[in-house]
């Protein structure tokens, strides 16, 4: 980072600013060559996702997978046994070999293979329109450009309770020295849930405790035997909050809302994000934000501030990489064409239709659109199909008795309103429903227009739309 003066005041003026080197390194395109660029991350390169998110999460969950597959062989006739983990081999994979080595690239890239950016690698906050500070002391540094993008993600939520005792989130769990043999998770989200399912894999013993039932946003079909299966996995503390928490030699103790108390070596509290709007002092900036500290922004991705641009978590309603990367390209350009001066006729609107979701825990889920509720409370006139693996060959070959789809759809036009997935490949059969909603494919001809591979899992797709009450037209 250049150091700054300490005796002016004077901003260094840049052509863009970009906070947030996660989606927002992505906004860099050729496009940009001729601008004098300012790049802020304070951390490491590539964000949330590559970091302490998306990919180190599911490389775990591969391992983890491979664990519990020693629980389950016998139902095929094999016997398995997982004799534990080499947890220091793990990190070493997912982190030394891989996530650290392309964080560190990308850095370096933008530090010496663009002349036209600069790196700044400590926070940045608004003190004033258009004008950030960067870095503390002597290396404090005033900067400004007529246009800023704001890319600079979110951070978990800590209750009150934490403070005081060793806690852990998702940015330093994966990172822990030894596997711990016991863990209590406070929260029940996807973040939980899939750190749950890794630890119990791997053999830690899991305690769950959340306020409410867990995915709770889920369909009902979907929410309500998952936290059965939930329930026979983890100790689980389901309708119950945290009253207090104690540090003591033996490890963490967390006194319940109840009474009761439940003690693990190890704590992971993944209870929710915070965007990052307050650690920017974004109001300085005159830059208005939503009541959960979201930045707003309009349709296209601007924000109240004139030139000031948002994406991804720090401003989404969906904390989610392809949703951050979708908004980028959005934004990237609505941003060219301001400049180019055709914004009233080409600007796009933030991709924020049929948004999918997958949570890689196990069972695996996935989902699509409405729930039935929703298409409900929305007025169309819904017919719905539960389809279980089970009951197509291939998912009866898997000796599955869990997984199943949910498929949601208005009667009178075919149209898929919502498709819910739970079992082996949820994330990856989910995806031709997506195709369904984003081209709007007719369900009363989309599933003999085409071939369904046998015996695939793909057929339990097919036997769940078949098994939609649609109204089919006179011929």
């Amino acid at each position: 980072m250049p150091a700054a003066s300490s005796e002016t005041q004077e901003a260094t003026q840049y052509d863009v600013i970009i906070v947030g080197a996660g989606s927002g390194n992505s906004i860099l395109t050729p496009d940009f060559d001729d601008k004098k660029v300012a790049l802020v991350e304070k951390g490491a390169f590539g964000g949330t996702c590559l970091n302490v998110g998306c990919i180190p999460t599911k490389m775990y969950v591969l391992a983890a997978e491979k664990a519990f597959a020693a629980r389950e062989a016998g139902k095929l006739g094999i016997d398995l046994e997982y004799k534990g983990a080499d947890w220091p081999a793990i990190v070493q994979r997912v982190f030394d070999n891989r996530i650290d080595l392309i964080a560190k690239g990308g850095e370096d890239y933008r530090r010496n293979g663009c002349d036209n950016v600069t790196v700044y690698d400590m926070e940045a906050s608004f003190v004033g329109p258009k004008t950030l500070k960067t870095g503390r002391g002597e290396d404090e540094e005033l900067i400004t450009a007529e246009t800023i993008i704001l890319a600079a993600g979110a951070r978990p939520y800590i209750p009150d309770w934490a403070h005081g005792v060793t806690f852990h989130t998702n940015e330093d769990i994966m990172r822990l020295e030894r596997q711990p043999k016991s863990l209590t998770i406070v929260g029940g989200g996807f973040i939980a849930m899939e750190f749950a399912h890794v630890f119990d894999a791997l053999g830690t013993d899991v305690t769950v405790i959340s306020r409410s039932q867990l995915l709770r946003k889920l369909d009902s079909d979907i929410a309500e035997p998952f936290n059965a299966l939930a329930a026979e996995r983890y100790t689980t503390h389901i309708g119950r909050t945290v009253a207090s928490a104690e540090e003591t030699d033996t490890g963490i103790t967390l006194t319940l809302d109840d009474g009761s108390a439940i003690t693990s070596e190890a704590l992971l509290i993944a209870t929710g994000r915070v965007p990052n709007s307050d650690t920017l002092n974004v109001h300085a900036g005159g830059i208005d934000t939503h009541p959960d500290g979201r930045v707003a922004v309009d349709e296209y991705g601007r924000t109240s501030a004139d030139g000031v641009w948002s994406l991804g978590d720090l401003s989404s309603p969906y904390q989610l990489k392809h949703v951050a990367n979708a908004e980028q390209r959005a934004v990237t350009h609505n941003v060219l064409s301001t400049w180019s001066g055709s914004e009233d006729s080409s600007l796009v609107p933030l991709p924020h239709d049929h948004v999918p979701s997958a949570i890689f825990t196990r069972p695996q889920i996935a989902t699509v659109g409405m729930t039935e509720q929703e298409a409900t409370d929305a007025g169309f006139d819904v017919t719905v199909k539960v389809q279980n693996y089970g009951d197509v060959a291939y998912g009866w070959g898997l000796e599955d008795s869990t997984g199943l789809v949910k498929l949601v759809a208005d009667r009178s036009s075919g149209k898929l309103l919502g498709a819910h997935y739970m079992g082996p490949q949820a994330s990856t059969l989910i995806q031709q429903m997506i195709t369904v909603m984003a081209y709007g494919l007719d369900l009363r001809t989309f599933p003999r227009a085409q071939y369904w591979i046998h015996p695939s899992l793909a057929e339990v797709t097919e036997n769940a739309i078949l098994g939609l009450d649609l109204t089919f037209k006179e011929v």
